[in-house]
C-alpha cells in the first residue's frame, strides 16, 4: 500500500451497470463464485452478523487503520443508493469499528450494508434494523478518530481485491467480488449455471443417483472400488 494512497477521497467512481447488479442479486455467492471461474471470494472467516442476511450492491471502499474509524464517517458522504461499504484495515484488527449510529447514517445515504475485515458491535440493534453486516469479528471494543485513511481506492478485503464500483454479493455462504467490467458476463454465466443445476436437481429429486447422473460407476471401478455383500 503506497503512502500516496493515504488521505485521499475519490468522489467520482465508475459503478457497475445497475441492470447487471440487479441480475446478480438473484444468485447466491457460491453460484456467482463458480460461474466466474472460482475467483473473487473473500476468506471464509467473513460471516454475516445474523443468519439469512443477503446483500448485493456496488462498492464504496474504505481503508481504515487499526483501532480508528474516522474514515467511516468520511465514507458515509460518498455513499449513493445501491452502494454498500467495503472496509479494509491496514493491519489485522478486530475492534468494533461500526455500530448502530453509523448504520443509521449509512442507511440514510442509501447504503445496503457493510463488509468489514474487522469487528462490529451493537449486533442486536443492527439485527433489529435489518442492516446486514459481514465481519471478521464481533467486538464491544471501541475505536478512536485520529488517523487518515482513504475512501474509494482499491483495497484488499479478507483476501479479495475490491475496486470502487465493483459488485459485491454476500449471503450465508460468503462474500464474492465481481469486477465492474465483467458484471454482465458474470450474471449471464450465473444464469446458465443455475439453469443447468435446476435440471440436475430435478433428476436427483426423482431418485436418480449422482453415481449414474455423472457416470461415476466406470471410473470408480477403474479406481478399484469393490462392493462387498
Amino acid at each position: 500500500m503506497s503512502m500516496n494512497n493515504l488521505g485521499i477521497v475519490k468522489r467520482n467512481i465508475q459503478r457497475a451497470d445497475p441492470e447487471a447488479v440487479t441480475q446478480l442479486a438473484r444468485f447466491g455467492s457460491a453460484t456467482v463464485h463458480e460461474a466466474m471461474g472460482r475467483v473473487g471470494l473473500m476468506q471464509p472467516y467473513m460471516r454475516p452478523i445474523y443468519p439469512g442476511a443477503r446483500l448485493c450492491g456496488t462498492a464504496v471502499t474504505v481503508l481504515l487503520h487499526p483501532g480508528d474509524n474516522w474514515m467511516m464517517h468520511v465514507a458515509a458522504e460518498q455513499i449513493r443508493p445501491g452502494d454498500l461499504v467495503v472496509a479494509a484495515v491496514s493491519a489485522p484488527c478486530t475492534d468494533g469499528f461500526f455500530g448502530d449510529l453509523l448504520a443509521t447514517s449509512f442507511r440514510a445515504q442509501g447504503a445496503g450494508g457493510l463488509i468489514i475485515d474487522a469487528g462490529v458491535r451493537d449486533v442486536k440493534d443492527l439485527t433489529e434494523m435489518g442492516f446486514p453486516v459481514w465481519s471478521k469479528a464481533i467486538s464491544a471494543k471501541g475505536t478512536i478518530k485520529a488517523t487518515l485513511g482513504s475512501v474509494n481506492i482499491p483495497v484488499v478485503c479478507a483476501g479479495a481485491l475490491v475496486n470502487p464500483g465493483d459488485v459485491v454479493l454476500a449471503d450465508d455462504d460468503g462474500v464474492v467480488v465481481v469486477p465492474a467490467a465483467i458484471a454482465q458476463q458474470a450474471a449471464d454465466a450465473a444464469q446458465a449455471r443455475e439453469d443447468n443445476e435446476a435440471a440436475k436437481r430435478e433428476k436427483l429429486a426423482s431418485g436418480v443417483l449422482g453415481l449414474d447422473m455423472y457416470n461415476m460407476r466406470g471410473p470408480l471401478e477403474k479406481a478399484g472400488l469393490k462392493y462387498i455383500d
